[in-house]
């Protein structure tokens, strides 16, 4: 089967999956260097409100796309994409640096921002200031891109994408629906928003809450009778999601708690299971993924260079999780329409083990009930292989500005997908072809 030869945004997407695939040198020189490019912007019409945020410019060329990293959570430091999964530098064991000769800003300018407010180094004294829904995390970075942008007028024509992974699956349709009314009512500084790339989101969940019992039976964590009175409890929680998208506010938190009592079942009989990888096994959440970056983040040196003062590095903020409790289980996918209609690329990808954001009908099934002008045509497309190097890293499909993406031997905190070995020599070559 023939493989397909995408364009230079959609290869921007995938292009670095191999993030891993690094040299080890060391560390002591890229500290001073990470924290060059470390700040905080206020936002206008927030009170005591300012963002803490990272950005790199492109290794290859000032005109590449600029692009935002978001993390999921909610409440969870965008850090962990920058020293973890796609970023100019990695964070070894040890918790020195290494560099990252397969980063992202390879070939795009790229910005990682603590969000919504409270997250990360992007703390508050004051909790009146923290965001319960995407209206207002959305507000806030469109206007945190705007301060951007006019202190780096140099990038205003660049094209731009959104990207991030797991609840950023919220984050992302509802940025991108806010800067294309921006655009169209002419506020502030136009974006040139040309794509989004959602990985492993959660986005619809109405549909994706009702694949956790497919998938976990589909990969053995589960019995069948398991999977039949999981079944019974969907029904409960679908009905709960609907209401919280008619009323809002209360039935929206209702249904949170109503809806977890699938996925809690199922890590209930997979005590050890790590559940953003099910291969893995592991006694904690994260499988302690973030120790070593809040111990790196919270050294004395380490935010000196970085300009935090004595602000305390939490990776994944409790306080904020709990603050967007309502927003949980609003369906952000009916925003994505209008923009794909109007030629913004999106692209969802996902890693095949990754429990909480599955691929399986989490991701893919949404993806494919979507409603939109192409939506047959989407469906009717052939999947093909994604092919890196020769080898065949995972399978997609295609129609018009749309894609799916599913990525063989990944999971969901990987970020990317591990395995990958694409640079900016493939990139080329590609584009050649």
């Amino acid at each position: 089967m023939k493989s397909k030869i995408f364009s230079l945004p959609f290869l921007l997407f995938v292009f670095s999956f191999s993030h891993f695939l690094h040299g080890y040198v060391s560390s002591d020189p890229y500290l001073e260097e990470l924290g060059h490019h470390a700040g905080y912007y206020s936002l206008p019409n927030a009170k005591s409100s300012r963002l803490f945020y990272f950005f790199f410019e492109s290794r290859n060329n000032i005109t590449d796309p600029v692009v935002i990293w978001l993390s999921g959570g909610p409440g969870c430091s965008s850090s962990f994409g920058l020293l973890a999964e796609n970023g100019p530098f990695t964070l070894n064991e040890d918790l020195s640096l290494s560099r990252n000769e397969y980063s992202w800003n390879q070939v795009s300018n790229i910005i990682y921002v603590d969000q919504p407010v409270g997250t990360g180094f992007s703390s508050v004294s004051d909790t009146d200031v923290l965001r319960h829904d995407e209206t207002g995390v959305s507000n806030d970075l469109y206007n945190f891109l705007q301060v951007f942008f006019k202190e780096h007028p140099q990038l205003v024509r660049n094209d731009f994408y959104i990207t991030g992974e797991s609840y950023a699956g919220h984050y992302i349709p509802a940025l991108a629906s806010r800067i294309h009314t921006g655009n169209k009512n002419n506020e502030g500084i136009p974006i040139k928003l040309k794509g989004i790339a959602i990985g492993n989101g959660l986005t619809n969940p109405e549909i994706q809450y009702g694949a956790y019992g497919d998938y976990a039976l589909e990969m053995k964590l589960i019995s069948q009778s398991d999977h039949e009175s999981l079944n019974q409890v969907y029904v409960n929680c679908q009905g709960s999601i609907r209401e919280c998208n008619i009323d809002g506010g209360l039935a929206c938190a209702s249904a949170y708690h109503v809806c977890f009592q699938i996925l809690d079942y199922i890590k209930s009989e997979n005590k050890d299971m790590n559940p953003y990888d099910a291969r893995k096994k592991c006694g904690e959440l994260m499988c302690d993924v973030n120790s070593n970056l809040e111990k790196f983040l919270n050294q004395e040196n380490v935010r000196k260079a970085l300009g935090v003062g004595d602000n305390v590095f939490v990776s994944c903020n409790a306080t904020v999780y709990v603050a967007m409790i309502e927003d949980w289980m609003i369906n952000l996918e009916v925003k994505i329409p209008t923009l794909i209609e109007d030629g913004i690329s999106l692209l969802v990808y996902a890693g095949e083990y990754d429990l909480v954001c599955n691929w399986l009908v989490g991701n893919s099934r949404w993806v494919e009930q979507m409603n939109w002008s192409g939506q047959k045509e989407f469906g009717a497309a052939k999947t093909v292989p994604f092919m890196v190097d020769g080898k065949e890293a995972g399978v997609m499909k295609n129609h018009g500005p749309l894609i799916f993406l599913k990525v063989h031997d990944t999971h969901g905190s990987d970020g990317s997908a591990k395995g990958f070995s694409t640079n900016a020599s493939d990139l080329d070559a590609r584009k050649a072809r």
